[in-house]
């Protein structure tokens, strides 16, 4: 397919985007850019969204993906939970992770992908069940690392970015593609944001005496 059969594509898909849909991006892309600036608006919006994207999936019959979704939507209210400041305790702040935090990140990524890859393959009529299992996985793990507030998120959501983008373009989606490439570019800037709070919090922080 040539890049004006590309542009083509995108132009019809535009055209007959309904507004259910055109909702659902813009609160997605509201999300990622609360989330940016480490606003915990970023929570509502993203579980408005969210839930619009199940509604269009199911009306669509993609129920693997609704289901997928609703993961979003439950790491979704326990990050909300986990980010407000609770009574006569100081904020969740933002934080690299540990080797704990890591063990679990592994645990969801690759538990993740070989139990979607099974599912897709045997379950499903999916073309790319591997491809798509990956995406998925390592999203989980991005989502699950936003939710505790640590900055490696930005890393695992962009693994699944980079290659969401190739495979919607594949699937011929190009405009759900320049979304996810939209999405990468801000996921860059939350991580050099994020690190940055780090340093101002580390600096503000006062120095404790043994």
């Amino acid at each position: 397919m040539s890049l004006h059969d590309w542009w083509q594509l995108l132009y019809k898909q535009v055209i007959e985007t309904g507004w259910l849909q055109w909702m659902a991006v813009i609160l997605g892309v509201a999300e990622v850019l609360f989330a940016r600036v480490n606003n915990i608006w970023l929570y509502p919006t993203g579980i408005a969204g969210t839930l619009l994207s199940i509604y269009i999936l199911l009306v669509a019959g993609l129920y693997a993906d609704s289901l997928l979704n609703g993961y979003y939507v439950v790491m979704s209210v326990y990050g909300w939970w986990y980010w407000v400041k609770k009574k006569n305790l100081p904020p969740v702040k933002i934080s690299w992770c540990n080797r704990q935090d890591w063990i679990i990140v592994l645990a969801i990524t690759f538990g993740g992908f070989v139990l979607l890859a099974f599912l897709l393959k045997h379950y499903t009529p999916s073309t790319v069940p591997y491809w798509d299992a990956w995406v998925s996985s390592t999203a989980w793990a991005g989502m699950w690392l936003l939710a505790k507030r640590k900055i490696e998120n930005w890393v695992l959501l962009n693994v699944s970015n980079l290659f969401a983008v190739p495979l919607l373009f594949y699937k011929q989606l190009p405009m759900f593609a320049a979304l996810t490439i939209f999405l990468f570019i801000i996921a860059v800037q939350g991580y050099f944001e994020w690190r940055k709070i780090i340093k101002q919090d580390k600096l503000a922080s006062p120095l404790v005496l043994s």
